[in-house]
């Protein structure tokens, strides 16, 4: 049975999101996969920014 890290699953996440937005917000390929793209850069980044953030508050 397939059971992801948290980290993989944010990533899993993340990806398919980015999918759908690049989908349904833009209309020429290119920038589907642009937009796309970047919103999956930054769901990634902020949840790095974010753990890191309350890894620095639980201390």
């Amino acid at each position: 049975m397939f059971s992801p890290s948290h980290f993989t699953a944010v990533l899993l996440f993340a990806l398919f999101v980015s999918i759908v937005f690049g989908i349904t917000m833009r209309s020429v390929p290119k920038q589907m996969f642009r937009y796309g793209a970047w919103c999956f850069s930054l769901f990634v980044g902020s949840a790095i920014v974010l753990s890191w953030v309350m890894f620095l508050l639980a201390r």
